[in-house]
């Protein structure tokens, strides 16, 4: 016999509310880490804090146009890496990023690079710097052969790098994590000053003697012994492309000019105990042929033919017609100097060598840079490509932990004010509306049982971060139910007044038929 119009059947809601809640949980410890845990935020976790000082080439102090932009970009490369409660905030020529949790230093260096791409045609190279700042002559037995006959194609030369190469645009890569900067003293020249207008002048020789040493037209001369010696002195300049060598000319070299430049660290020398004195290959490169203005996308992906990933780039019809002259003058000179000594293209991202492969064809379309790349780095440098180049180079001047201390002291006493306020709503209930301020009370806990898995979801689905402000706003609805409630049970007394029983009085005073 079907039931009677108007009967309430609470046990289906029930049933729906105990599914959802299944599905919630089943999701929180089935999916991602497994853990019941929410992102915190950097007021309860703590951080990681860098502050980085804009400089211009010509060490004057940039414009607030330019520090907005780059601030913007910043703030777009944070968005999109999911960088989940990351701060990036003015305070004078500097930018302060800080990053939730501990150890996310080179995290924050990642975001604030320069990203000012170029593809330029390796002239000579690999090199050791190490080996000719000591005095030795370690040119490769293709370079000593190309300066005996005075090749002007300067195609690739010397002994390949350990990680190998590959034709057409795959290349070998160094790590995306980005040169980070050293202590002062570690630079090309002189100690900084501490004094900022010192600093600012002392910045601008730093510059002009680096362009003026590493960028000679020398480099790139047809006359084999003023290229030598021009190498040799530019090369001495790079104190043996250490990891920790501060590149005075990042995101400050001439356009126009070559350049003599550093291989990017690699991820192994960055896990040793010795990363630091960790040694580099170092280039010769040819002037800029297209920048990363050209780059109209940036992706990355699986690479199909190798372990790891790959970064693919699209380029603008502009940047698609110069990169396809630029793979068909090097696909030339490939087949003119053999395969055992093929003409190459380097991908130079901030005055570092991203890679550099080996041209055997003419590409049009799209490229890609290819090695050994984790999704992580992989998806780090597409990111930063696709967003564009900062209009400022920063150096790093400070990066420090930041103690979630206060934050916690906050949280604790928030927390025990929630409890508080909770305990007076449920004792005013129950006292006031006996058995039904035990539903009241109910439905209270239900509902923090759903919003906390909820929470925990949208840490990793969308890098929600729970913050102090969240928390606050966790426990101020404890007010809502009760309001609403308030007046259901009013109305139900006084129908009880009225005569009826509470089975009966529940429907009317609810509002029900």
């Amino acid at each position: 016999m079907a039931p009677p119009a108007g009967t309430i059947r609470p046990w289906r809601h029930l049933a729906i509310f105990l599914l959802i809640g299944i599905v919630l949980y089943g999701l929180v410890f089935f999916t991602g880490d497994g853990k019941p845990v929410p992102k915190l935020g950097i007021d309860l976790q703590g951080g990681t804090s860098v502050v980085l000082t804009a400089r211009t080439p010509d060490g004057s102090d940039p414009s607030r146009e330019s520090l907005n932009t780059a601030r913007a970009i910043i703030n777009q490369r944070v968005d999109g890496l999911g960088v989940g409660g990351a701060e990036v905030v003015l305070d004078g020529n500097n930018i302060v990023i800080t990053v939730p949790g501990s150890g996310n230093a080179e995290q924050a260096k990642t975001l604030s690079q320069t990203a000012k791409l170029g593809f330029r045609e390796v002239i000579a190279g690999p090199f050791d710097p190490a080996a000719v700042a000591a005095g030795g002559d370690e040119k490769s037995e293709a370079d000593d052969e190309k300066a005996e006959k005075g090749d002007k194609s300067s195609g690739s030369s010397g002994d390949k790098p350990d990680s190998g190469k590959k034709s057409g645009s795959d290349a070998d890569k160094g790590s995306s994590s980005g040169g980070g900067s050293a202590p002062a003293g570690q630079g090309a020249l002189a100690q900084q000053p501490d004094n900022d207008d010192d600093l600012d002048e002392q910045t601008k020789k730093e510059i002009a003697a680096a362009r003026k040493v590493r960028q000679h037209k020398d480099l790139a001369s047809q006359d084999p012994a003023k290229q030598r010696a021009a190498i040799e002195r530019a090369v001495k300049e790079l104190q043996g492309c250490a990891k920790n060598f501060d590149d005075p000319l990042r995101g400050n070299d001439l356009p126009d000019l070559p350049l003599v430049a550093c291989q990017r660290p690699s991820d192994a020398a960055g896990s040793s105990e010795d990363a630091a004195d960790e040694p580099r290959q170092a280039y010769v490169l040819g002037p800029v042929v297209l920048d990363g203005t050209m780059v109209a996308s940036s992706t990355s992906s699986v690479n199909p033919d190798s372990v790891g990933y790959q970064v693919n780039i699209d380029f603008t019809s502009e940047g698609n017609d110069k990169w396809s002259e630029l793979t068909a003058k090097l696909a030339q000179k490939s087949q003119l100097q053999g395969l055992d000594n093929p003409a190459r293209v380097a991908f130079v991202l901030d005055t570092e060598v991203v890679s550099a492969p080996s041209v055997t064809q003419q590409i049009s379309g799209s490229t890609r840079i290819t090695g050994d790349f984790t999704e992580q780095e992989a998806r780090e440098l597409a990111e930063i490509l696709k967003y564009g180049s900062l209009p400022l180079s920063f150096e790093t001047q400070d990066a420090q932990s930041v103690s979630p201390t206060l934050g916690l002291s906050s949280l604790r006493a928030g927390l025990i004010a929630g409890f508080i306020g909770l305990a007076l709503v449920a004792l005013y209930c129950l006292f006031y509306y006996r058995l039904l301020g035990v539903l009241l009370f109910a439905s209270l806990i239900f509902t923090a049982a759903v919003v906390y898995p909820v929470i925990v979801l949208l840490g990793r689905s969308v890098g929600y971060t729970l913050d102090l402000a969240g928390v606050a706003g966790l426990i101020i609805p404890i007010g809502v139910p009760p309001d609403s409630f308030i007046i259901s049970f009013d109305r139900i007394k006084g129908e009880n007044r009225d005569g009826r029983p509470v089975r009966g009085a529940g429907p009317r005073g609810g509002g029900g038929p």
